[in-house]
């Protein structure tokens, strides 16, 4: 047992986590018995007092400690993200980077974003009042993490929440747990004291029991529309931090560079073997060019190398599971059995999914309407711009879109126009920085992430008012 998982509560077997690429075993962590959210609770009651205490320079030295640690252990980081989650090792040296970085942002943050003078004197009968507000802690935050990215969204989640004086219950995914134990590990070498983050490993119960109780400030949740969903139900009066799904457009214009378009979109849409909120799903192309990036696209797609993820020449790892796998294969075979065109791909073996590609997929079936969250992308063309960003905005959810063109006016035009929190302009939807603003657009949009925009959600402001007659 590591440093890390001494600070998992536990009281019942442990879960065994293994490879979703060979089935070996990775490692195993202690289930927390949801029975037990009263003890959680009284730790994370501590965590809070003490967080709160903490100088925000010892909050920053913290956590740059603790990049710095993974930043010295970066190959093994990247290692477990490999044998656990599926990533290759390129992609999971990638998530280490940007965790890195993630911890950096908050860092900063805790430094810098302290509050504002509020000008008082700017108000007829307040020219006797001077004041200004704090950004104070929230107390209490759940944070529930997903498979696909079990490093870096963890981090999101852990580094805000730590910058701003903050205690947190951190319930990570049930398959990728390791990953989130090790930055625990990180950040109580660095000098957290350990009663402020606690892991918890766990089921549905468990999440029922922490986002139910009362003592729960704040719940930041990244998964499906149905578990929040079930969430927002339990949850009562708290805040809620909800990162769901998306149904990535991409619009591809007759004047853009063809070759970066098809290199930036076959990375957008199989990267992480497609799970990937942000992934290409709806490449969306003007007709003239159509046959020509069709053609590349697909030709890109077949020469991707499926294989064993720890292998430096894989480009397309395993999915999370061979149900996953079996979930992907059953939606293309609805889709062309309605009447789609398979270009590529649609190959299944064990927990892998070779990159699939599809054209004249019916817009009323489910692999076109909804989330795929996996290595399938689908191609259509259109006229006009204004046919392509109807065609972008149909989904009544999204997160990011992109458009490929050398027209800045265009580019510009169909960013105020496209439905979604992020439109990338000559890059893939796929593309984030962390310390952007980051969430939902318009159904399931709750708040934000990137390290800004998580910590301010995360605090709560206090306003200090002088009266000087």
């Amino acid at each position: 047992m590591t440093a890390a998982q001494l600070h998992v509560t536990t009281s019942l077997p442990s879960i065994s986590v293994r490879s979703p690429y060979d089935g070996s075993l990775v490692g195993t962590v202690d289930i927390t018995d949801a029975n037990k959210i009263g003890d959680l609770l009284a730790i994370a009651r501590r965590g809070a007092a003490v967080s709160r205490t903490l100088p925000r320079h010892l909050r920053a030295s913290i956590l740059e400690g603790a990049a710095q640690i993974i930043e010295c252990r970066r190959n093994s980081f990247a290692e477990t993200i490999v044998r656990e989650a599926g990533k290759t090792i390129i992609q999971a040296r990638k998530e280490v980077f940007r965790c890195i970085n993630t911890l950096k942002l908050s860092a900063e943050e805790a430094k810098r974003n302290a509050g504002e003078i509020v000008p008082f004197d700017a108000y007829v009968g307040s020219e006797k009042r001077q004041g200004w507000f704090t950004r104070e802690p929230l107390g209490i935050i759940a944070a529930i993490t997903p498979f696909n990215d079990p490093l870096n969204l963890v981090a999101h989640k852990l580094g805000p929440a730590i910058a701003g004086g903050n205690a947190v219950l951190l319930k990570p995914s049930e398959l990728t747990p390791l990953s989130a134990v090790n930055l625990v590990g990180a950040l109580l070498e660095a000098g957290l004291p350990h009663e402020i983050v606690t892991v918890a490993v766990g089921g549905v119960e468990l999440g029922k029991a922490l986002v139910s109780a009362r003592e729960i400030r704040m719940v930041s949740f990244t998964g499906g529309f149905a578990t929040a969903d079930a969430i927002t139900r339990l949850a009562g009066l708290k805040k809620l931090a909800m990162e769901l799904g998306g149904n990535a457009p991409v619009i591809v214009m007759n004047d853009c560079d063809l070759d970066a378009a098809v290199e930036s979109c076959v990375s957008g849409a199989f990267w992480a073997a497609g799970q990937n909120c942000i992934g290409a799903q709806r490449v969306l192309v003007q007709s003239a060019l159509y046959g020509r990036f069709r053609d590349a696209f697909v030709t890109a797609a077949n020469k991707l190398r499926v294989g064993d993820p720890l292998s430096e020449k894989t480009d397309v790892g395993p999915m999370i599971s061979a149900q996953a796998a079996e979930q992907s294969e059953a939606v293309v075979n609805k889709a062309i059995a309605a009447g789609a065109k398979l270009l590529c791909g649609h190959r299944r073996d064990g927990s892998m999914y070779y990159p699939t590609v599809l054209e004249r997929t019916p817009v009323n079936c489910s692999v076109w309407c909804e989330e795929v969250f996996a290595p399938v992308a689908m191609l259509a063309p259109f006229e006009t711009l204004a046919e392509a960003i109807e065609i972008a905005n149909d989904p009544e959810y999204s997160l990011h879109a992109g458009i490929f063109t050398n027209n800045l006016s265009m580019a510009l035009d169909a960013a105020n126009r496209i439905e979604a929190s992020g439109v990338m302009i000559n890059d893939s939807s796929d593309y984030r920085f962390d310390a952007m603003p980051f969430g939902g657009f318009k159904y399931g949009s709750l708040g934000r992430e990137g390290v800004r925009f998580a910590f301010e959600d995360m605090t709560q402001t206090k306003v200090v008012c002088i009266n000087r007659a």
